[in-house]
């Protein structure tokens, strides 16, 4: 599938299959990660895999939204630095490309960003200096995905040169 096609049809996932994703899929999840761009090419961000169901079974306890992930195949708890201004965008971007290297590969995924950071602090160690941004559950969707992204028509979103002047494609 090439790039378009997988931004064309990833639609977010939290009902998975018990099928198990291959560790090589999981590698290259993990791979997208590591070549995104970030700020500076600082790359200040650390991820952490959570595979055991157990473990698994913590993250979605100590979630306020993501109580789905518990039936993920595997989480990756997303952290980046906060000293830097641009975090959260950069782990937007890495989150994104995790989620599209998965689609390519059939694998579904949804994140959350509302944890109890004490509690995953407890449960996985994380350091203090670094912000839990995002929990992504990844597994293969339940069933068939269906359904079409309801998005705006590309004319209500841009602008030709100034704000307030369709573009006219």
């Amino acid at each position: 599938m090439d790039a378009f096609e997988c931004i064309a049809t990833k639609l977010d996932v939290k009902d998975f299959s018990l099928k198990e994703v291959p560790t090589e899929v999981k590698k290259k999840i993990l791979e997208a990660a590591r070549l995104t761009g970030s700020g500076r090419n600082l790359q200040h961000w650390q991820f952490v895999l959570v595979q055991d169901p157990e473990n698994l079974k913590k993250v979605a306890d100590a979630s306020i939204t993501g109580k789905w992930v518990a039936g993920a195949n595997f989480a990756i708890l997303l952290l980046t630095d906060p000293k830097y201004n641009f975090h959260l965008i950069d782990a937007g971007r890495v989150l994104q490309d995790m989620q599209l290297a998965a689609w390519n590969y059939g694998v579904g995924s949804r994140f959350y960003t509302g944890s109890d950071k004490e509690a995953m602090s407890r449960y996985f160690n994380l350091p203090t200096d670094m912000s839990l941004a995002a929990v992504l559950g990844f597994g293969y969707p339940a069933q068939r995905i269906r359904g079409k992204k309801d998005r705006k028509p590309l004319a209500d979103l841009v602008h030709s040169e100034k704000y307030g002047q369709r573009l006219a494609l």
